[in-house]
């Protein structure tokens, strides 16, 4: 045998034990005789650079050192999932998937691991990055610190596509964690709070040999890719797992909602039994075809639901009442808390929301508290200890000026929250609405951070967000810690957010409501910021999906001298406050005031990007069909319950070549 054919059989038996070691949990060979083969494969590796291959097993000791981790956009969209606290949620759930898809429906159900999540990238059967989840749109490639992980496939084996995503969940084996925090102590170090905390900040580490020495795993959960040849997403789990990748076993195909609920309870009550943390189940509707009936929600597939377990409850003292002013001018009291340890981590602040809760459940100072941490990630109080309240206990007022400038709060009809409404120079609200503004969602200023905000505001260099534009080099350099090369980068990151699309600027505005969807919506509708600022509530609400609270609350924010100074302040700098003339080519009329609904398979073009067609030209797109439906447009494989009832109200159907020369 030559050199280069026992490297190659070396590398091959050396990723079969490492498969069966951390994949299958099932070691032929031990730790010695796997140390052994390894190093002598580096031995040959280095003296034989020419048969480098940087899938070798030899790969993953780490080492490599990533100062910045740069962002890349993910080929597929990594939505986040719907979450369900009770049985009854999950068969409303059901119910609503019943009104859309035809035939029978079957479930996926597996385990929602508690770990951070990535999405893996493989061409020609070889590892070719690894991205965190981000925004869901773009997050960090930390491909050096993820090949180190031993369950992670560097090479697959079998029938595996050209290319394809995988995503899953980075997590922390609580023995491992365990093991961890014994050693952090025998050094005097502190533990660590938990393991998925653990996990996510492993892989932000610089050093990859350091992220080596962690014992995280990678469970993998969700193949995307063309041509797959994959229907079903239990078959997807199937497919991966021959491929190389480590997924639970744990996962289940069922026939009935009744079946996933038993699945639901077996895991309620054995999830202790794991050898990671689980939190709940994720329960997704089979059959793939069906999910792209399905579709998502602006945020979420809607062929799957997050079953979260029931919160853990503790009962520790509230401390202190204090109150925040958040960006809206908005008041949020705040229990501070003797510090108590709750679902892994210590916590020491809840929210307490209103007056009105404060008031419902009598919250004092000095009262024993129960508090919660379900599906929200911050905690917060669901009761009183009545039992244990102290004989000198005095009742909570609510706060009557603002806490950060001392005006006098106000509280709108029919609104829960107190606002301050010195919204020009109560500084929280005036750094609050500066760093909304910057945003990566909206304007995305690379090189300026919060921190950097609320310098610059509090040096007087800017009141609003208008104000950066009149930034120069010259006025940050002397700032604290900020050198020439970040003060051109600050500057640099300003000037470009110019070309940042009206949608976005729409967004970035703050209007009170107006979130992502609505500006995008408003954008389209009124086309530029001089036909928005002239239009009255009537206006708004006849604009889709737009109701009476949006619009206004759009007519008060243009309403003000001073929100006008700033758009002229922005016009005058360049900032895009109109669509761009290309954006307008690929907009029409075409099809307002039509309503249609998407069904079948198509071939031309996707799905998606027929819906986006149909938006483009003015249509609406609605998910299932009722009389308000103006045309169904219908691929191949359209389920029959849904052209039934397209015939039964008299609805055209048109077929996907139909409809793309009627557009044009």
């Amino acid at each position: 045998m030559n050199i280069k054919d026992k490297i190659e059989a070396l590398r091959e038996e050396l990723r079969q034990h490492n498969y069966k070691y951390y994949v299958l949990d099932n070691p032929t060979i031990s730790d010695y005789e796997f140390d052994m083969k390894l190093k002598e494969l580096q031995e040959l590796e280095a003296a034989h650079p020419e048969f480098f291959d940087p899938s070798s097993p030899t790969q993953r000791v780490g080492g490599e050192i990533t100062k910045n981790f740069a962002t890349v956009v993910h080929d597929y969209r990594m939505y986040s999932l719907d979450n369900s606290y009770s049985k009854e949620d999950l068969l409303d759930w059901e119910q609503r998937i019943k009104k859309i898809v035809d035939g029978e429906v079957q479930y996926t159900c597996e385990l929602k691991y508690d770990g951070a999540s990535i999405n893996l990238t493989y061409e020609n059967g070889r590892l070719l990055r690894a991205v965190t989840r981000g925004d869901g749109v773009q997050g960090d490639e930390i491909t050096a610190n993820v090949k180190t992980i031993k369950s992670v496939p560097l090479q697959l084996k079998g029938d595996y596509p050209t290319r394809f995503d995988i995503g899953g969940e980075i997590v922390l084996p609580v023995k491992g964690f365990l093991k961890m925090n014994e050693e952090r102590i025998a050094q005097g170090e502190e533990p660590y709070r938990n393991p998925r905390n653990t996990a996510s900040g492993s892989l932000k580490l610089q050093d990859s040999a350091e992220v080596a020495k962690r014992p995280l795993e990678c469970l993998l959960y969700s193949v995307k890719g063309r041509d797959l040849d994959i229907t079903t997403q239990y078959d997807g789990l199937l497919k991966a797992r021959s491929w190389g990748f480590k997924v639970p076993n744990e996962a289940k195909l069922v026939a009935s909602i009744d079946e996933v609920l038993d699945y639901v309870a077996y895991w309620e009550e054995h999830r202790n039994e794991l050898p990671y943390e689980i939190d709940g189940v994720v329960v997704k509707v089979n059959s793939l075809y069906q999910q792209e009936e399905l579709g998502y929600t602006a945020k979420a597939p809607r062929w799957a639901m997050a079953y979260k377990f029931k919160a853990e409850r503790v009962s520790t003292r509230l401390e202190k009442i204090t109150y925040q002013v958040g960006r809206t001018g908005a008041i949020t009291p705040v229990a501070n808390l003797k510090p108590v340890q709750l679902a892994g981590t210590v916590v020491k602040r809840a929210s307490l929301h209103n007056a009105d809760q404060i008031e419902k459940l009598d919250i004092r100072e000095g009262d024993e508290v129960f508090v919660e941490k379900g599906g929200d990630i911050i905690p917060k109080i669901m009761g009183v200890d009545l039992s244990l309240r102290p004989a000198d206990s005095e009742v909570t007022r609510y706060i009557e000026f603002c806490p950060e400038c001392g005006t006098k709060l106000i509280r709108p009809e029919g609104e829960a929250k107190h606002y301050c409404p010195n919204e020009k120079s109560c500084p929280p609200q005036v750094i609050g609405r500066i760093q909304h503004f910057i945003s990566r969602k909206a304007m995305d200023i690379e090189g300026l951070g919060g921190e950097t905000v609320a310098l610059l505001v509090n040096e007087g260099l800017i009141s609003n967000y208008a104000d950066l534009y009149d930034l120069k080099e010259e006025d940050v350099v002397p700032l604290e810690r900020m050198a020439e090369k970040s003060a051109k980068n600050l500057i640099e990151g300003i000037e470009a957010s110019k070309k940042i699309p009206f949608e976005r600027v729409l967004f970035a505005l703050g209007i009170r409501y107006v979130g992502e969807t609505v500006a995008k919506k408003l954008a389209k509708h009124f086309k530029s910021v001089e036909a928005l600022m002239e239009a009255s509530v009537e206006d708004l609400v006849n604009v889709d999906e737009i109701g009476e609270r949006i619009a206004e609350s759009v007519v008060d924010f243009f309403s003000s001298e001073a929100h006008t100074a700033i758009i002229n302040q922005l016009k005058s700098h360049g900032v895009q406050l109109e669509i761009s003339a290309e954006q307008l080519a690929n907009q029409t009329d075409k099809l307002k005031g039509n309503t249609y609904v998407v069904s079948g398979v198509f071939h031309s073009v996707s799905r998606n990007e027929l819906k986006k067609l149909i938006e483009n030209n003015g249509g609406r797109v609605a998910s299932s069909i009722s009389s308000k439906t103006t045309f169904v447009v219908a691929g191949d494989n359209m389920g029959p319950s849904k052209r039934a009832k397209a015939e039964k109200l008299n609805i055209p159907i048109l077929d996907e070549q139909t409809f793309l020369a009627e557009l044009k």
